[in-house]
């Protein structure tokens, strides 16, 4: 696939772990209508949209709600949701993150961000990321979900380079899935048996560095 130029990031999970944020706000939403939502539960909605989520919530708890209902909940989720992500810090970036962002920067390898979270560009702000980050493609620039790869083309078409010059930094199989329909090798950040297409799987960016990103170009 020739020349590396440029790594695309998904957010979540990834760079920074803002999971329990969500299943927080979920839980609560939960109880408000009466049932209990758990951490298991909780697990069919990583890399879903937000009204998926809610969608699969309703069917957890039995619960039948009108369109406009769903619509107000969804919101009342987002905005318990940014009530915590308001307040996040820059010790909240998972390890090693930060250090092979700046190690990519000074080998002059470009850095998108591609992730379906709405929330996006606050999360970096409350990080102090933003500048690290060339091109930022988040849930308010795509209308595709992963595992369509619309949101890593475009994050591509940002920096100026070619689908096969991308490495997408995933750890969800739907993301992971998105990478390889958009032509672009991925790196899976977590369990091997989950995500076992990508080119390569590690613990997380803290098992990166330039010489290891390097080594995919035999790929």
């Amino acid at each position: 696939m020739g020349k590396i130029k440029a790594c695309l990031f998904d957010l979540d999970g990834v760079i920074v772990d803002t999971a329990k944020y969500h299943y927080i706000a979920w839980r609560e939403l939960a109880k408000e209508l009466g049932f209990d939502f758990t951490e298991k539960d909780n697990e069919r909605l990583k890399g879903v949209s937000r009204m998926t989520s809610l969608e699969i919530l309703l069917e957890i708890g039995g619960v039948t709600l009108t369109d406009e209902e769903k619509l107000r909940l969804a919101d009342k989720k987002n905005e318990n949701y940014r009530t915590f992500i308001l307040k996040m810090k820059p010790d909240e970036i998972l390890p090693g993150a930060k250090s092979f962002l700046k190690e990519l920067k000074a080998k002059d390898i470009k850095i998108a961000l591609g992730s379906a979270s709405k929330n996006a560009m606050t999360i970096l702000e409350r990080l102090e990321l933003t500048n690290l980050f060339e091109a930022i493609i988040d849930g308010t620039k795509v209308s595709e979900a992963k595992p369509n790869p619309e949101v890593f083309l475009k994050g591509a078409e940002a920096l100026n380079v070619q689908p096969e010059e991308c490495v997408v930094f995933e750890d969800a199989e739907a993301g992971v899935e998105a990478a390889l329909a958009g032509n672009m090798r991925c790196v899976g950040i977590g369990s091997a048996s989950v995500l076992g297409k990508a080119h390569m799987v590690v613990d997380g960016l803290h098992q990166m560095d330039y010489n290891k990103l390097i080594s995919l170009e035999k790929e």
